[in-house]
This record gives C-alpha cells, structure tokens and sequence, in this order.
C-alpha cells in the first residue's frame, strides 16, 4: 500500500449541489461526488452549508455524515444558529468562515481579531462537543495571535489572493507566496495547525503543497468545473498527484 506523504487533500462537493439546485431535483447528487473523492483519494470531504441553503442542504449534511467513511469538514458561518446544526451533526471537523449573503463565494477570511468575543463561546461549544474547529483566516500574524486566543487548534489559511495573483502578476504572485509561507511556519511555531484552499488550481497547487508546516488542502470549485472536461475521479487523482510530488519534493530537499 502507498504510503502517502503527510499532506490531505479534502475535497470541497459545494459546487455539485449548487449544479443540482440550479433545476432542482436530485440530479447531479453531491453524496455521489464524495463517494467518487473516496475512491480517488481524498482524505476528506468539505461541504459548507451556507445560511440560505444555496448548494449544500441540510439533508446533504445528513447523508455525508451516514453515508461516507471519510472525515466530514462542515464549512459555516460563526453564528449561534449554524453551530446548533453542527452540534446536531457532530461533523469530525467545522470550519468557520466570513458570510454575506450577496457574495459569490467566501470573500477574505475570517477578521477573528476583531470577532473574539462573538468567535469564541462557538469555538468552546464545539469543541466541548468533540469536534475539531478550524478558522478561515487571511494569512496575517495578527488574525493568528487571535486564532491562538480564542482555542482553534487549527486555521485555514486563505488562498484566493495568491491564486489571484498568479494570473495578474509575476511580482505579486511571489509576494502572496511567501505571505502564505511566513504564516504557516509562524502558525506552525504557535501550536496551530495549519490547512489552506480557496481558488486552487493545478497550476498553483504545487508552491503551497511545497510548505511543509500545512498538513491539509482543501479544493473544489476547480475540481468540478474540470470534471466536466476529463470527469471528477480523473481531476481529483490528477490534483492528488501534484501535491504529493510537490510534498515528496520538499520533503527531499528538508531532508538534505
């Protein structure tokens, strides 16, 4: 059996549901994509359950929780209403991320320096219940400090910026980088551990899959929308091979 280098993939299936709703019905079923993931693998599954229910439903939370043996990551905001469904769930993980209600997608990470005193009485709760906790926060010592302060063991480290980037910029891009790097071997220094996603690609993976304080990826909108050209098992085993070539490489080269 391969023994695979310590970085996890989890596979975010948000965007499947949002392809179902756009017609209703049951049609593409996201339970069927992570089913999919499990076998191509993926260490994890992400799904985030938005407040208006715009992609993942509460009866997807449901099935993930039964139907699937891999670690279920439940994306949601930090309000008292959200975290009485993860309470309900009992998700292995629950990720904390900013929502508005007009936005696309998740915009930034998390401001946990300026939300202590909302952010932290969920982050008891939750982990009083047995589940791991991580906080989207933007790559910034200062939302890390916090993070620290309020009992995360673990923060996910926005990435959408530095994917950005890369198509705009050269010089921008390798700044971003280097921000990304700096935060997990502060994080890492911390006690934190440390994740990352939002926006990543096949062509961006490979210099943050290369940090070795970042023990997880968490992927998806990219991995669907190319599941439409070469199917969803190929895009995850494709993005799977990246990291672990990219890990192996800066495994190589700290071993030196």
């Amino acid at each position: 059996m391969r023994v695979r280098p310590a970085l996890r993939l989890g596979v975010n299936i948000d965007h499947v549901a949002t392809i179902r709703n756009a017609r209703g019905g049951t049609h593409p079923d996201p339970v069927r994509s992570a089913e999919i993931a499990v076998l191509a693998g993926a260490d994890g599954i992400t799904a985030h359950l938005r407040e208006d229910r715009r992609h993942i439903s509460d009866r997807d939370i449901e099935r993930l929780s039964r139907e699937i043996p891999l670690p279920l990551n439940l994306e949601m905001a930090a309000t008292p209403d959200m975290a009485a469904v993860a309470l309900k769930h009992r998700p292995h993980a629950a990720c904390l991320v900013p929502e508005r209600r007009e936005e696309r997608t998740t915009e930034g990470g998390l401001d946990v320096a300026g939300g202590k005193a909302n952010i932290g009485p969920i982050v008891a709760k939750l982990r009083d219940a047995g589940i791991r906790v991580s906080l989207f926060i933007e790559p910034d010592r200062r939302q890390l400090e916090a993070a620290k302060e309020v009992g995360a063991p673990v923060v996910e480290l926005h990435t959408g910026t530095y994917c950005e980037a890369f198509l705009r910029d050269p010089a921008a891009f390798e700044h971003e980088r280097q921000r990304l790097a700096v935060a997990a071997d502060e994080g890492s220094a911390m006690g934190l551990e440390i994740h990352a996603g939002h926006g990543l690609a096949y062509d961006t993976v490979g210099p943050v899959a290369r940090m070795r304080p970042i023990a997880e990826l968490n992927i998806g909108h990219f991995l669907i929308g190319e599941a439409i050209f070469v199917g969803l098992d190929e895009s995850i085993r494709t993005m799977r091979r990246l990291m672990d070539a990219a890990r192996a490489e800066a495994d190589a080269a700290g071993a030196r």
